[in-house]
């Protein structure tokens, strides 16, 4: 009976720690675009942006010009914090505490997605003014 707990614990262990190292790579992949952003470099911003999105945005300045439009307190911002993250398989769904240029704070929701490569690429991110309803 020991054995099947003791199995059963390293097993979680094990699970939780992948669960772990997918999450710190989902924040990695979220940092480096918002570094991206930061430097206006369309190209390293683009190239983290999923297949879905990339068609509905085929070129990465029509991206960055996106971002730019709608997406402004991610695009710049004062304060870039992660939140709570959640991992689901190849899915990961990770929060992130924004105050933007003028002091505003916002909520995004950022999703990524493990690619065939091994990569994970963002899916996409839903921004709200923090204390907003959904």
């Amino acid at each position: 009976m020991r054995a099947i707990a003791l199995i059963a614990a390293l097993l979680f262990a094990l699970a939780s720690s992948a669960a772990a190292d997918d999450v710190g790579a989902a924040q990695d992949v979220i940092r480096a675009q918002e570094q991206a952003f930061g430097r206006d470099d369309a190209a390293s911003a683009y190239s983290y942006a999923a297949p879905a999105i990339r068609q509905i945005f085929p070129q990465a300045d029509i991206f960055m010009s996106m971002v730019q439009n709608q997406y402004a307190p991610v695009y710049r911002h004062r304060s870039f914090e992660f939140g709570a993250a959640q991992s689901d398989g190849d899915r990961i769904a990770q929060r992130v505490h924004i105050v933007d240029a003028n002091g505003e704070a916002w909520e995004a929701l950022y999703t990524l997605e493990r690619q065939a490569d091994g990569s994970l690429k963002i899916t996409g991110c839903s921004l709200l003014k923090a204390g907003q309803a959904v």
